[in-house]
């Protein structure tokens, strides 16, 4: 394949969300809110269940990783975005660009992944919980936790090494990051085998793992109502709903999105879904698994209660 005219692109150029400085400056101080309440939640996750030792178990292991990946995730495109925000020369080198999207689809496939072992988890816990700590030993989770990173960051690789490679005409991306459907209209050739491309990874990376989370969530839905007691029935369902929470979002989002390759989807709709990855999803994950969670709020407090008894 021809790469002539690729060679004369160093940077590229992000149209970003808005043209107008108001809105821009508007966008800037409440994304930025959003960052820091992203960064400080997750980070906060991560302390509390290195730090308590009650929450040495695999469901707050998967947790910690969870929150790892949402801030790998949200660093890799929204400080960028936050200086273009302010900035009249809205550009990114094109190495950066190639990090910035490796990056970003490495999290958001990861994150995938481990949402489908996060139901296995659950799956063990609700189905087999006298064999729960046996099966989900420390060994299998930190595996599965790894699986799920390598399988991010391989099929990124891919992605990002098939798209880099083709011929591109022009340097202007309709995005305020370099995110995969918008690079692939700068090209110069017939992208069909990219579409190709872009379903199959979009079958393995996100419809298998949805494929497992149905799957466990039909097995926990009728092992709950052969439960008796209707507070059984209830914890039961507690223990699961965070999580099928955050699976609802992320993956009935992202089927409509990258499911549909005959439609396709605009450049509107492809910014608010990529906001909704980057700066949303991490944001509301942290809230979503703490709140009303007894065991986080539990451990918090004993964490500001040593701090206290330190002063």
């Amino acid at each position: 394949m021809d790469r002539k005219n690729q060679t004369w692109i160093s940077e590229f150029f992000l149209l970003g969300l808005s043209s107008d400085w108001r809105t821009q400056v508007t966008l800037f101080i409440l994304f930025l809110a959003m960052f820091l309440v992203t960064v400080v939640g997750n980070s906060l996750v991560i302390l509390l269940i290195r730090l308590d030792s009650r929450l040495h178990t695999p469901m707050y292991f998967f947790l910690s990783v969870l929150s790892f990946v949402d801030i790998c995730y949200t660093n890799s495109t929204v400080p960028q975005m936050l200086v273009h925000f302010l900035s009249a020369w809205k550009s990114i080198p094109f190495h950066s660009c190639v990090f910035q999207l490796h990056v970003s689809l490495a999290m958001g496939g990861t994150e995938f992944f481990l949402l489908g072992a996060m139901a296995y988890d659950r799956y063990v816990a609700v189905c087999h919980p006298l064999h729960y700590t046996a099966i989900m030993h420390g060994g299998l989770c930190l595996r599965l936790a790894a699986g799920c990173l390598a399988a991010g960051f391989s099929n990124s690789l891919m992605q990002t090494i098939i798209i880099f490679r083709l011929p591109l005409c022009r340097n202007v991306i309709n995005h305020f990051a370099c995110e995969m459907l918008a690079v692939l209209r700068l090209t110069c050739v017939d992208i069909s085998f990219n579409k190709v491309m872009v379903a199959i990874s979009g079958f393995v990376v996100i419809m298998l793992p949805c494929f497992l989370v149905l799957f466990s969530y039909t097995r926990i839905v009728a092992a709950i109502l052969r439960i008796r007691s209707t507070q059984g029935r209830r914890k039961a369902f507690g223990t699961c709903a965070s999580h099928l929470t955050v699976v609802s979002m992320c993956f009935g989002t992202a089927i409509f999105t990258y499911m549909r390759p005959a439609a396709g989807s605009s450049a509107v709709q492809e910014k608010m879904v990529a906001l909704f990855y980057a700066v949303v999803t991490p944001m509301l994950n942290p809230l979503i698994y703490s709140w009303r969670n007894k065991e986080v709020m539990s451990a918090l407090q004993r964490i500001f209660a040593k701090l206290s008894e330190e002063k």
